[in-house]
């Protein structure tokens, strides 16, 4: 890439509400149904964009497809503080099927109770949901017909928000879709419980396919790693047990518990599509950096300009060259192309690893390790399934 945006990168809109509680107990929504549908996705910013349309009548909008949070939400009029987007602002009062939601419905206590904002008898459901990175959206619950293509889904819980805040612009679309393991994310509440993406390369500015339903399958030679049990705690993200990691032939001594889960429910590893880069905590990244300084034969330079510290001089080669990586998961070993964790700068004369230090007990596999990976989640099954693909071309 001509210039890295590693800055933007950082940004993790995955990490949902930090303390995503609903009091230990799962809320059944009154309405779910079992639909199949597929939206276009394309790189924006840090993210990946989903298309659709909301509304009757339709009004199409980009906005983040994010694995790490639950609450779909888009900028509704009239906004008290909106960021900049490409499309024109949601109006919930021009639509013949906007409904908003009281503040009993089963999908507001769906909320995590400390994002709800109302208490009954208050008439409206209204929540303040903020993200890993701090950004926050604030506004009112309500229903509201979704299209994917020629696929419309009506009576769909979604925020409906006026006062956003935060690290959002217009390569951020109109705002985000949860593709997260709770009640309000859209896979919940399509009620297959299936989905697959594919994420096309940074700067290709070409399309693939979100599936959901029956249309997402994998080959059978995808290989399948089982998902690990959430903490109460953190019901919405989708952790895996990581067991090591290999660069080149080295296979790096990171402790066993490294990766594991504690009795509290902090630490693990979570697979999110909202994060950019691979955030990877003390002991394991620590290893990494050593090994990928040992192994890449190039001089180590200072990448703090763009945010990352395994950064290396780069002589303007059109190929990023890398000694290889591999994530092993349980049941499976993914093997990650050097240019899923190694990009160029030239204007700074770098080429750097997309991995981070953690600033927390949590480890997260990003978005640009996966690209052109197709990667199938199987909510009911319990299973992550992936399988290297040209993602353009499916």
């Amino acid at each position: 890439m001509e210039k890295l945006l590693l800055l933007l990168f950082l940004f993790s809109f995955g990490a949902a509400p930090s303390c995503s509680m609903t009091g230990g107990v799962r809320i059944e929504l009154s309405r779910v149904q079992s639909t199949d549908v597929q939206a276009p996705l394309n790189a924006g910013g840090g993210s990946f964009l989903m298309e659709l349309a909301i509304g009757t009548p339709t009004l199409s909008y980009s906005a983040i497809m994010d694995t790490g949070s639950d609450l779909i939400w888009t900028q509704c009029q009239p906004c008290l503080r909106c960021f900049s987007q490409l499309t024109p602002l949601y109006d919930p009062s021009r639509s013949s099927t906007y409904a908003t939601l009281p503040c009993n419905a089963s999908q507001c206590l769906s909320l995590p109770s400390f994002t709800r904002t109302c208490a009954p008898p208050a008439s409206d459901c209204s929540y303040d949901y903020t993200y890993g990175d701090n950004s926050s959206t604030d506004g009112v619950l309500g229903t509201e017909t979704f299209t994917f293509g020629s696929v419309a889904v009506s009576e769909v819980a979604f925020g409906c928000s006026n006062n956003n805040n935060g690290n959002f612009d217009n390569s951020s679309g109109s705002g985000i879709v949860g593709m997260g393991r709770g009640n309000l994310s859209l896979v919940s509440q399509l009620g297959d419980g299936r989905f697959s993406y594919c994420l096309t390369s940074y700067g290709d500015n070409k399309t693939s396919p979100l599936l959901l339903g029956a249309m997402a399958t994998l080959s059978e030679q995808a290989q399948s790693t089982p998902f690990v049990a959430n903490p109460p705690s953190f019901p919405s993200y989708y952790y895996l047990s990581l067991l090591g990691i290999t660069v080149g032939d080295t296979e790096l001594p990171i402790p066993n518990t490294t990766f594991s889960m504690t009795s509290n429910g902090t630490g693990g590893v979570i697979i999110d599509s909202g994060t950019t880069l691979t955030l990877l905590v003390d002991a394991a990244y620590e290893e990494l950096k050593g090994a990928f300084e040992s192994q890449m034969n190039l001089t180590a330079a200072d990448g703090s300009a763009l945010g990352l510290d395994i950064c290396f001089t780069y002589g303007g080669e059109e190929k990023v060259q890398g000694p290889g990586l591999v994530f092993h998961f349980e049941g499976a070993d993914m093997n990650i192309p050097p240019e899923n964790y190694i990009q160029a700068d030239s204007s700074l004369s770098l080429q750097c690893v997309m991995v981070v230090r953690s600033n927390s007990t949590l480890s997260i596999f990003g978005n640009i390790m996966q690209q052109n990976m197709h990667v199938l989640y199987d909510l009911a099954g319990g299973m992550l399934s992936f399988e290297a693909e040209q993602c353009d071309q499916l």
